[in-house]
């Protein structure tokens, strides 16, 4: 029934303008539609991410938005952090992590960071 239907991430936040330095300063997103300060509509490759303020910020503790990013995954990560996101580092089996990014068997790469909010965010590399 939905198979063939596009999905939207939704991201709960305090304060939509601490979201959007983030969102837009650090990560680069480009806002395609807002409703003041109360939501943010960005544009990811094929897809949109909601933006919003919620009281529940901040209460999620499982991933909540996985970015697809190939070949480029090293080199994102080293432009975040340069740009001063913080890596999470979580010890799972069959994982190492290197320079910030979880290396499993078979070339699979991965990397965990938080937005202001505690929103975890990842990139891998499939």
């Amino acid at each position: 029934m939905l198979a063939n239907s596009n999905a939207t991430a939704n991201l709960a936040v305090k304060d939509i303008a601490r979201a959007k330095a983030f969102y837009e300063g650090t990560l680069g997103l480009k806002p395609v539609d807002h409703m003041g300060d109360e939501l943010i509509v960005y544009k990811s490759g094929d897809t949109t991410i909601n933006v919003y303020r919620s009281q529940f910020a901040g209460t999620n503790k499982a991933t909540a938005v996985t970015w697809t990013v190939g070949d480029q995954i090293d080199s994102i990560v080293k432009s975040l952090k340069s740009k001063g996101v913080a890596f999470e580092h979580y010890e799972m089996p069959g994982l190492t992590i290197e320079d910030d990014v979880h290396v499993g068997d078979q070339g699979m790469k991965v990397a965990w960071f938080k937005d202001p909010d505690g929103n975890i965010l990842n990139l891998v590399n499939r």
